[in-house]
Formats: C-alpha cells, sequence, structure tokens
C-alpha cells in the first residue's frame, strides 16, 4: 500500500505555479499529480518562475513526490489529427514540451485528436507526421497517447488505433500511452475484466509503453462512446472493478491520476464545487468504499 502512487488533477496558476500544485496534492494526500500549464482551451501562456519551480521540487522531496512521476496535460486546443492548423498545432505542442522541461516534468499525456470528417487513416497518418515532427526536438518529454472513448470523429478509440500511430513514430522511445478507466469502459473495454484487457494491450502495443493511468468510473454503460467521468465507486465500473486496476501488479510503477468530477453542494444555483480527491484517495488507500463520499466531502468543505 505504501508503494501507491496515487494523485489527481490539481491547478497550476499564476501566482504559486508549481509549488501551488504541490501544495494542492498535499492537501488530498497524493503522491504525485496531473496539471495543465496553462489554459486547456487557449494559447494564453505566462513565463515559468524558476524560483517556485526549485521551491516545488525541494517540498516534492521532503515529501517523497518523484517527479518523474508527475504528468502535465497538453491543452485541448491541440488536434493533431486534422490537416487544419498544423503548423499551429505542431508550433504549440512543441512550446508545451519546453514548458514540461523548463519544470523538469517529463510526462505529456495528449489527446490524439480528431479526423473530423478526414477518416481514421488520414488522421492517423496526420497525427504521427504531427508527433514526428515534435519528437524532433531535443527535449526530456515523453508523449503519452491517451486512450479516448470515440466520441465524435475522436482517434484512439481502440489499441488497434493507438498502435497505428506508434508504428508511425520514427522516435519510439518518446511515445507512450495513458490508460484512461473511463474512456476505456465507454470505448468498449470491460474493466471488469483488466487482466484481459492489459492481455489485450500487451499483445498489441506492450505493458512497458504504459506511461500513466487515468483513474476514474464512468456515467455510461460499456461502449457508449460518451467520456462523461463519474467519481470513484458512484458510476457503471463500479469500486471493486477500479481497485483491481489501480493495485495491479503489472501497473505497480505505473502513476495513477483521478479526474472525476467536483461535487456540487447541493442547492439549486450549485455555485459551489468541491474537489472529492482527498476522500477519493483515503477511499482507495483504505480499499474501501464509502457509502457517504459525497455527503462527507460536503461537509468537510462547508
Amino acid at each position: 500500500m505504501n508503494n501507491l502512487i496515487i494523485g489527481n488533477h490539481v491547478s497550476f496558476n499564476k501566482n504559486t505555479q508549481l509549488l501551488g500544485s504541490v501544495k494542492e496534492a498535499l492537501s488530498y494526500n497524493a503522491n504525485t499529480f496531473m496539471f495543465y500549464t496553462g489554459a486547456p482551451q487557449n494559447t494564453a501562456r505566462y513565463e515559468i518562475d524558476d524560483s517556485l519551480t526549485e521551491k516545488a521540487k525541494e517540498l516534492m522531496k521532503q515529501n517523497n513526490i518523484d517527479i518523474n512521476n508527475v504528468v502535465v496535460h497538453a491543452p485541448y486546443i491541440i488536434n493533431l489529427a486534422n490537416s487544419k492548423n498544423m503548423d499551429f498545432n505542431i508550433r504549440f505542442l512543441k512550446e508545451e514540451m519546453s514548458r514540461c522541461d523548463k519544470l523538469g516534468i517529463n510526462k505529456m499525456v495528449l489527446h490524439p485528436g480528431s479526423h473530423v470528417g478526414l477518416g481514421i487513416d488520414a488522421g492517423i497518418d496526420n497525427i504521427a507526421f504531427a508527433l514526428n515532427e515534435a519528437l524532433k526536438m531535443e527535449s526530456n518529454v515523453s508523449i503519452c497517447l491517451e486512450t479516448m472513448a470515440g466520441k465524435g470523429s475522436e482517434i484512439g478509440r481502440t489499441f488497434e488505433e493507438i498502435k497505428k500511430i506508434i508504428d508511425k513514430i520514427e522516435n519510439k522511445n518518446r511515445i507512450m500511452v495513458c490508460l484512461d478507466t473511463c474512456h476505456l469502459n465507454d470505448a468498449g473495454y470491460n474493466i471488469c475484466e483488466f487482466d484481459k484487457v492489459l492481455k489485450e494491450f500487451d499483445e498489441k502495443i506492450g505493458l512497458n509503453k504504459i506511461g500513466c493511468v487515468h483513474i476514474n468510473d464512468s456515467k455510461n454503460p460499456i461502449s457508449s462512446h460518451k467520456d462523461r467521468h463519474e467519481n470513484i465507486g458512484l458510476g457503471t465500473i463500479s469500486f471493486n472493478s477500479l481497485l483491481n486496476v489501480i493495485y495491479n501488479d503489472l501497473l505497480k510503477d505505473v502513476p495513477k491520476i483521478l479526474e472525476t468530477p467536483y461535487i456540487g453542494d447541493n442547492n439549486e444555483s450549485k455555485d459551489r464545487l468541491y474537489p472529492p480527491y482527498k476522500f477519493e484517495i483515503e477511499m482507495i488507500r483504505n480499499k474501501k468504499f464509502d457509502i457517504n463520499l459525497l455527503e462527507n466531502i460536503r461537509n468537510y468543505y462547508k
């Protein structure tokens, strides 16, 4: 249990940057975390403050957080699958990689993209072309392609699609995969039989390519292709099935990141939302589901 690498999505803001991210993660009793280096929906970015970064690294050392387990998520506006704005997408991806290098982060999760009518094969070719261009840049960052739910024209809904991308990458040492339990469920993979899912992944891609795992329950039934995250144990995947993912021996050295929804305060206006991570991580560490999860979160933050 002590070796479990578990954390969650945290904020990264202009004034506190990586130091604030570390402090937030520690407040949830996490020993890893994931963040965006700026707003995921736009290109607005501010300079990385090296002094804050150094303070953050010192705080991580003091609390046994290995920076090699910390993950950055690439912004949503990067879509490598469609040829439109390709130059911008490659340039912005490289800028994000540079920011990771400056922060000392070596893993970046990336949504493969949506082909938007071009077709899967053309989309895969576009993704591979863009990644090959980006990975020519000297950097310590590995790109972790995220498994997707298959909403709309998303690419990456199957291991076969991910494999086709990886097969076209020249610098394979810097390409990995991020498994997302909600996305896998919604794409049609049965998380209740996760050993079979891992076996298939190993046969088609290789377990050594798993860079991190997003731990999310799903609001939707299997194969729904909708991508709606649910809090741990409150969705269709089930608490015990998610525990089997989190504590799988084959993934013991892989960071697990929660991206579950914030909890509303139960009033009509829904004007306040509370992070669930402290309580979800406690459940995971105790291996026991809290039937009063939502109520306890609301009471804690009120």
